[in-house]
């Protein structure tokens, strides 16, 4: 609790933004308000073993795996909306404070509060791609694909899972149908960066872009467990670049940060905007 003339954690990241460009790194905290669980965040019962990059591209096993579950997963992911921390970002943009976006999540969520400068860095689950052509098909055609050849897939019982996946046990999903590129009949794959991928060198180049016009970085929603988030941090301390986070739990760089807010993005980001604008 803050005591009478003693600034809140909130007015000490308002005062440190003020009159300074920032640039935004999220993480999924971001987007549990819209509905979509993250990895790591209070409440979650344990670790969760995600898909890895090398077991898709390998097995067949896994692929069918992921597919079974997303086509669960897709139909709430799809429909989640953005909340009061995407839209308080997209107004400190459109306000000329905030310089961009480089975002974890897979969720498109920023684009849909009207966000215009983002980076990706793990890709958007809204896009397919052919791993034997290279073709790009959107999610919802794929997804009617699936049901198309999985009639009833839909009436399974399952929770939703971080991006945009389902909890479903193994021995439900020996039947499920794999859908095929429809331009070489190749393997898809989600145009996302699984566990143990790599992100492609031009997304890295963006992001170091955007990050380049920063004189405060503000990590919102992110332990910065994964490196890929970790490193813009870590590059913040080697040139004096301030860092601040929005985060309801510890972060990887807690002994490093000016300001550390334990509270919803989805209601921190509104005040902070309402005392800058």
């Amino acid at each position: 609790m803050t005591t009478a003339g003693t600034p809140s954690d909130g007015d000490r990241l308002a005062e440190l933004l003020r009159h300074r460009r920032f640039v935004a790194l999220t993480g999924a905290g971001c987007s549990t308000e819209s509905g979509i669980p993250d990895y790591r965040g209070p409440g979650r019962s344990g670790p969760r073993r995600p898909i890895q990059h090398d077991a898709f591209l390998r097995r067949a096993d896994v692929r069918q795996r992921y597919w079974a579950r997303s086509t669960l997963g897709w139909q709430r992911f799809s429909a989640a909306a953005p909340n009061a921390a995407h839209r308080a970002l997209a107004q400190l943009e459109e306000g000329g404070l905030l310089a961009g976006i480089i975002t974890q999540n897979v969720d498109r969520l920023h684009h849909a509060a009207g966000s215009r400068r983002v980076v990706e860095l793990h890709g958007a689950l809204a896009e397919v791609r052919c791993l034997t052509c290279r073709g790009v098909e959107a999610r919802d055609s794929v997804q009617r694909r699936l049901l198309d050849a999985n009639p009833h897939w839909l009436s399974q019982a399952a929770s939703l899972a971080p991006d945009g996946d389902a909890d479903l046990a193994d021995d439900a999903v020996a039947g499920f149908k794999v859908a095929a590129c429809i331009i070489c009949g190749g393997v898809l794959m989600p145009n996302v960066v699984f566990f143990g991928g790599n992100v492609p060198e031009p997304t890295v180049r963006a992001a170091w872009e955007l990050f380049a016009a920063a004189e405060v970085l503000l990590v919102i929603g992110s332990s910065l467990t994964v490196y890929s988030g970790f490193r813009f941090v870590r590059r913040a301390g080697e040139l004096g670049v301030p860092v601040a986070v929005i985060n309801l739990g510890p972060t990887r760089a807690d002994d490093t940060v000016t300001v550390h807010c334990h509270e919803p993005a989805g209601q921190a980001l509104p005040r902070l905007a309402a005392l800058l604008l």
